[in-house]
Formats: C-alpha cells, structure tokens, sequence
C-alpha cells in the first residue's frame, strides 16, 4: 500500500481529498495535517511515501516543506495540489522533486489518474536496456489530455460558475447561480450538477418559508 499524508489547511478540503484517496486501489491514508510544521513532524514519526500538498499554507508554503524533506534525505514523493497557475512556480516545484501538479479544483477522476501513474511509475524497477526504457519509464508520470467537459459545456462557463460559488460559500440555487453568472437557469443546473457528480459541489436542501425544499449547491474546493 502507498501510504499517503493530506497537508491542506481547508479542513473541508482536507476531508475531501482524504475521501479521495481511500477511494483509488493500492493507497491509504497515513493521516491529515494543516500546516507545514505538522506534516514534517509527522513525516519524521510516521512512515510515508506520498505527499498530498497543499502550497498555501498558514505558516509556510509548500515549496519550503518540499525543500526539508529533500534536506532531511526522506524518500518522500510530493503531489501538488494547488491554486498556483503561476508557471515560475510549477518550475520552481519541479526542481525540488515534486513528481505531480494538481490544479484546484479538480475532480476525483482527475486525482485517480495522477496516483494511478504514480503508482505505475512506482512499478518500474530493474535496470532500463535502453533509452526507450527510460522514456517510457518517465512517462508514467506524464498527464494525458486534459478531461474534455461533456459535450455543449466549456471551461468558461464553467469557472464562471467555480468562482460564483466560491463568493457565496453558504451555496447557492441554480437560479442565483444563472442571475449571477449570466447564463440560463437550466445550463447553471447542468453545470451545478457536473460539479457535484464530480467531488467539486455539494447538494443541500435549503428551506424557505413555504413550499418544498430548493436544492443549493455549496463549492467543496475553495481557493486558498
């Protein structure tokens, strides 16, 4: 079993990337940390081999936890899980051994298929006949193509909706999610539903003063 430690502040986020992992075959979950200082203590006690991290933490950034384990000669693999699009610092995560980056948000099928090449990566031991070997060895590691959305939705309208939901962290109905977006109260609906089948929303009834419950959607990945 590849055992994994969460390191995210978001104690919602947290739980939901715990949720994840028990859910892929082969990992389980070491245990779940908020700061940098918790995850380096329970590195140095515990045994682990993946690190599920967050960058934006309250008392340092992941990159410095990267760096002490590498300095503490832990044979430690890091995923990034973070918010940072910033390209400086995806070079600045590889050169200190960060073997994954996972944008927020993301779906469960999403990180399924970073731990599942990590994984496979995993499986290749021996030594490597030729540069082909080599190659395909690293390319386990790669991403394929992004995820393609259903069919008539787009990553636009789709972050509309993510940041719309992000400012109301209480949730919203699809017809305040539409009047804030400025789509249609059936494509918000559509969307709503994308981002709760996949792990990113939550379905809760909120009632009002008469008539049935309403459905509101609350965002589970918020940025840091």
């Amino acid at each position: 079993m590849i055992r994994v430690l969460v390191v995210e502040d978001d104690p919602v986020t947290a739980d939901a990337h715990r949720h994840y992992v028990q859910r892929v075959d082969g990992f389980e979950v070491a245990g779940v940390v908020h700061s940098g200082a918790d995850a380096l203590r329970f590195c140095e006690r515990d045994e682990v081999t993946l690190v599920l991290l967050d960058f934006y933490l309250p008392d340092t950034h992941g990159l410095a936890v990267c760096r002490a384990l590498r300095a503490a000669n832990r044979p430690i693999d890091v995923i990034a899980v973070t918010s940072a699009r910033d390209l400086e610092m995806v070079k600045a995560a590889v050169s200190v051994g960060v073997v994954q980056y996972l944008l927020k948000p993301f779906t469960f099928a999403s990180l399924r298929d970073k731990l599942e090449r990590y994984a496979q990566f995993r499986l290749n031991v021996g030594h490597a006949a030729d540069q082909g070997d080599v190659d395909r060895a690293l390319a386990t590691l790669r991403a394929p193509a992004a995820h393609a959305l259903p069919k008539g939705m787009s990553d636009q309208t789709l972050d509309a909706i993510v940041a719309a939901l992000r400012e109301r962290g209480e949730g919203m109905s699809a017809a305040a999610t539409a009047s804030a977006t400025g789509v249609a109260r059936v494509t918000a609906r559509r969307y709503l539903e994308y981002l709760a089948d996949n792990g990113l929303a939550k379905r809760e009834p909120h009632y009002g003063q008469v008539g049935r419950p309403e459905i509101w959607y609350r965002a589970l990945h918020s940025a840091p």
